[in-house]
């Protein structure tokens, strides 16, 4: 199957075959150890019959691509545990609340992940050959391919599903018989009951998730691991829908497995964290990576005493000690997201915390001054969603008043007075304009965690969690407060609506950086000449690093939509490539943000800023849980312009002039000298000018030493700061005098990240 896509080196495999059975649920059952510097343990996958073997229901309607027309009714609850939780009924009312495993099960869980260890020597199943002979059955077998990179797989087996207690309510027959074939098909039945039962239920599924991962092995199954994959067969089992439906691996990764980092945090301790591999996570579990394959997913995690654990969870997680110096965390989520959005961090993180009384008041003062007056922009709110039936927040009445979400900050303990300076302080701020901007927060929670220094980016967000580097802590708020309001904005675009193909980045990244600087104005107060001002000087930053970007990379990298017209076709089998996913300088590249960015700021100003962003709201609220792809929101937007203000915009120029061309786009090379005329650059343009007089006069008159304290600098904003360096370096030589000056006046060391860079 990988040589049937024959990629490219630079182009990243999705292998999975999830045309013919796609996974609904993963339940991770692990132990991180960080002297071998492994995670090790069993991960259960649920499945359901794909689309292209899948029966249609009796509407007519497959149940991937169905739009539910109930609403998800919520309501707050108090805390409870799964083992406790009654299940004979389901609410009629969906409950929102934190879960907790209580130290029974999690015992349970241990004892079972134990005897499977135990057997491991004894199945003969050879963990350096990590293979059972497919090839000598023949190809007449249905193979279930997942995602799978730099793992050691030791055993899959079959899940016993039915013989869970109370699991018969999901069986439609009455009675069992002792026929073979009637149990396998009684199984793969419990499991599309479970899969499919309605959000209102989401807590007995959970429940039930939980025991059926615990169930017993009916069987092993045959497996193969190649360089990108993990190929799974059974015996006589020739269609997706007769193979089984809940399947359990047992696994461990590699120390140099590239989807999880081991590192020491900035206080010397050892942690491991996801780091946004271009791999994603398949070297951390086995799964289906393609953006199609929507996916719920709950996870324990064992470690020892001293170590948090941090993951995409809706819950808060609290650790439930196992045995003396074992903890475990446990964490789930109720949306379902793909798989490449998983994310764990576990070190000896501690959590930041508010230590006045009097800074807290005043940060809930501030909020309320920048909440939206009236909420009619969010009338959307009353429309049935369109995304597969989940317990929704944008159909909670509470969730949709909420401004600021329930929010924790963690890091190292040697950054801890870092965080507390400006970062706690910035956060509900932050939430707040994005609340005021975009409406419903998509997510119940949010944890920050400052991650150790050889994160190569400044923050990277993920369901219910945001990673921020430490070079965003020193020098003030502004850095600090643009690349929170960057990550913030990813939950909405990025991970509630996210691109159908990945090769589309610009569907996430440009719309992260235009929103960043509309939540930080909204977060900062300011008036409408200062919004302006800054967004302008903000926006020749840009231009100036697209530009370089262009002059110093390859064509092809600097396409938007490198795929064209076949951008979002699969194969047959729902496999596919990620064009250049895995080229190295891609990585560092920026074309996708400022491109993106570039495309949004025009349209902006087409349409108006206040239309614009009514229209963006409209967007979430009608593609929040989907996959999108740019024609779909182009194409709303359009419909939204008045025809006197199109100018002949259509979905076809806006990919011939942006997305589907190399180099800076034509209607930006019209724009950039603009920018040159807003207030703030002129300010910088006039100092440039005394620093480059200082330099020629001292280095005439070397002689003679020049006052430069006669001079008069005015004091710059950061942003500020970075044109008149850039400029600056545009000097053949600046004499080590002017250098020291510059030093003195602008406290250059106690600047920002990018001010020093």
């Amino acid at each position: 199957m990988e040589t049937q896509l024959d990629p490219m080196k630079d182009d990243l495999p999705l292998m999975a075959n999830t045309s013919y059975m796609l996974v609904k649920h993963y339940v991770l059952d692990l132990d991180v150890d960080f002297k071998r510097k492994v995670i090790e343990g069993s991960i259960v996958l649920f499945f359901e019959t794909g689309s292209q073997y899948r029966k249609t229901s009796s509407t007519g309607k497959e149940s991937c691509q169905s739009q539910f027309d109930e609403t998800c009714k919520m309501r707050a609850s108090e805390p409870c545990h799964i083992p406790m939780i009654k299940m004979s009924t389901c609410s009629s009312k969906t409950e929102y609340n934190d879960f907790t495993v209580t130290g029974k099960e999690e015992e349970a869980t241990s004892d079972e992940n134990s005897n499977h260890s135990n057997n491991e020597q004894a199945s003969g199943i050879s963990s350096s050959k990590e293979c059972c002979d497919i090839e000598n059955h023949g190809n007449k077998d249905f193979l279930l391919v997942l995602d799978c990179c730099d793992l050691s797989v030791l055993k899959v087996e079959e899940v016993d599903v039915a013989a869970v207690s109370g699991i018969e309510k999901f069986t439609r027959s009455a009675k069992l018989t002792g026929v073979s074939k009637e149990l396998e098909n009684l199984r793969n039945q419990i499991v599309h009951e479970l899969v499919t039962l309605p959000a209102n239920c989401w807590k007995e599924q959970l429940y039930y998730f939980t025991h059926c991962s615990q169930a017993p092995g009916c069987g092993e199954l045959l497996f193969s691991t190649g360089t990108w994959s993990l190929e799974i067969r059974k015996s006589g089992i020739q269609t997706p829908a007769d193979f089984p439906h809940a399947i359990r691996i047992w696994y461990k990764t590699k120390p140099e497995g590239r989807s999880v980092t081991w590192t020491t945090d900035q206080s010397g301790r050892p942690c491991v964290y996801t780091m946004g591999s271009p791999i994603n996570n398949r070297a951390l579990f086995p799964c289906q990576e393609p953006p199609i394959a929507l996916s719920t997913w709950q996870a324990s995690v064992r470690t020892a005493a001293g170590f948090v654990v941090l993951m995409s969870g809706e819950n808060s997680a609290e650790p439930v000690q196992l045995q003396e110096g074992i903890l475990s965390w446990y964490y789930y989520v109720s949306m379902p997201m793909p798989a490449s959005t998983f994310t764990i961090a576990v070190g000896c993180w501690q959590e930041v915390k508010q230590k006045s009384f009097k800074q807290t008041a005043a940060i809930e003062t501030n909020i309320k001054c920048s909440l939206p007056s009236c909420q009619s922009d969010f009338r959307w709110h009353e429309e049935t969603c369109g995304h597969v039936e989940y317990p929704c927040r944008f159909q909670n009445p509470a969730a949709r008043l909420q401004a600021v979400i329930p929010y924790r900050v963690f890091a190292p303990c040697c950054l801890m007075e870092s965080c507390e300076e400006y970062l706690l302080q910035l956060i509900p701020q932050c939430l707040s304009a994005a609340y005021a901007t975009l409406g419903t927060h998509p997510f119940s929670r949010l944890d920050i965690l400052i991650v150790p220094s050889n994160f190569s980016s400044l923050g990277m967000a993920s369901p219910h969690i945001i990673f921020l580097s430490q070079s965003v802590l020193p020098g003030g708020s502004h850095l600090c407060g643009t690349r929170l309001c960057h990550e913030i904005a990813h939950a909405w675009f990025g991970l509630a609506i996210g691109a159908r193909d990945w090769t589309e980045e610009w569907i996430s990244e440009g719309f992260a950086t235009f929103l960043e600087d509309i939540f930080w104005a909204r977060a900062q107060q300011l008036s409408h000449d200062e919004i302006k001002g800054q967004q302008e000087l903000r926006a020749l930053l840009r231009w100036c690093r697209l530009r370089d970007e262009v002059q110093n990379s390859e064509e092809e990298l600097q396409v938007l939509r490198p795929k064209k017209e076949s951008t979002g076709e699969l194969s047959e089998s729902g496999a596919s490539v990620v064009k250049y996913g895995l080229k190295a300088e891609k990585i560092f590249m920026q074309v996708h943000y400022l491109k993106g960015y570039f495309l949004l700021r025009s349209l902006a100003r087409t349409i108006g800023e206040v239309s614009y962003l009514a229209s963006l709201r409209k967007f979430v609220v009608k593609f929040h849980g989907q996959l999108v792809l740019s024609q779909d929101f182009l194409s709303m937007l359009l419909e939204d312009i008045p025809k006197q203000k199109k100018s002949g915009l259509t979905v076809e120029s806006i990919f011939q002039n942006w997305l589907d061309t190399s180099g800076i786009p034509k209607p930006l090379l019209e724009e950039g000298e603009t920018w040159k005329e807003c207030q703030l650059v002129q300010q910088v343009s006039g100092e440039v000018t005394k620093w480059i007089q200082a330099n020629r006069r001292i280095r005439k008159s070397s002689k003679k030493k020049m006052k430069l304290d006669e001079v008069v600098f005015q004091q710059l904003l950061p942003d500020q700061l970075v044109l008149l360096l850039e400029s600056l370096l545009e000097e053949k030589t600046l004499c080590p005098r002017i250098l020291q000056c510059l030093e003195r006046t602008y406290q250059l060391r106690e600047q920002d990240a990018e001010v020093s860079h």
